[in-house]
């Protein structure tokens, strides 16, 4: 980071950040204090005073929710790739991360996402290209068009998603790609996650 934050400041400015993204507001004195277990809100305001001086966030006193986050489109946070996903044919999904990525804190990740790494070209004309970084929600359900991150036999890929009455249906992108199509029951299929951002880096080595 361009300028020095404690641990503890950053938790609170995640925290900051978190509920305004999840509830549209910022939180209040009170709200921070709970969420750290803070008994005296003074704790609360010196660590919000050091994030007003490091050019952080902006404090209105005469308001509960008087609190104006200004890095939303500056600040960086890592976040790890745990693994690559195939636009073309399925490839294996990693447990542990292989690299990481400053994502801005505009791009949001939602309680349990995670981020792949595309692989591959099959959804091109959904203007997701090789060496992407796609972030994933497991908890949200797939509806028919959206993007999904599925396992099939062991191995992940990454394509749109449509459903009927005999099976499953996982469309690329690319007219030179072929869709795949899973019966039901199917016992080595399941969908991971959809895919609810994308993030480029112009400078991404693949």
């Amino acid at each position: 980071m361009a300028r020095d934050i404690t641990e503890i400041q950053k938790k609170i400015l995640d925290f900051l950040l978190d509920h305004k993204f999840e509830k549209g507001m910022p939180p209040t004195l009170a709200e921070v204090a709970q969420k750290f277990g803070y008994k005296n809100r003074a704790t609360v305001q010196q660590h919000l005073g050091a994030l007003v001086k490091k050019g952080f966030i902006k404090k209105n006193p005469k308001l509960a929710r008087g609190i104006e986050i200004t890095i939303e489109d500056k600040f960086f946070i890592p976040r790890p790739v745990i693994g690559e996903v195939a636009a073309g044919n399925p490839l294996t999904i990693y447990p542990d991360a292989i690299d990481t990525v400053n994502l801005p804190t505009i791009a949001r990740v939602p309680k349990d996402s995670f981020l792949l790494k595309v692989k591959g070209d099959s959804l091109k004309d959904a203007f997701i290209f090789n060496g992407d970084i796609v972030i994933v929600n497991p908890n949200n359900e797939p509806s028919n068009g959206q993007i999904v991150i599925a396992i099939l036999d062991d191995a992940a890929t990454i394509k749109r998603f449509y459903k009927n009455k005999n099976g499953i249906e996982l469309r690329p992108e690319n007219p030179e790609y072929k869709p795949i199509f899973i019966k039901k029951e199917y016992p080595r299929f399941k969908i991971v996650g959809v895919a609810i951002g994308v993030y480029r880096n112009m400078e991404w080595k693949n």
